[in-house]
């Protein structure tokens, strides 16, 4: 079977879902504290934050097709 990119981009975001839903089904109140103090870090180091978690998940996706 072949998988198109546009299903392989659906499946990665299923995935994306499911993973970011187990979290807030299985801690809610840790969840919730973590958004809470969230509100003390300044927005330079949140996106910095985010840019290494976006990089990470490239590596991931680039060694698990290769």
């Amino acid at each position: 079977m072949v998988v198109t990119p546009l299903q392989l981009f659906f499946c990665a975001l299923g995935l994306a879902f499911i993973l970011e839903g187990m979290l807030y089904f299985l801690f809610p109140l840790r969840i919730k504290k973590l958004l809470e103090n969230l509100e003390q870090f300044p927005p330079t180091f949140l996106r910095n934050m985010g840019l290494w978690i976006i990089i990470i998940g490239l590596i991931i996706v680039y060694f698990s097709i290769h």
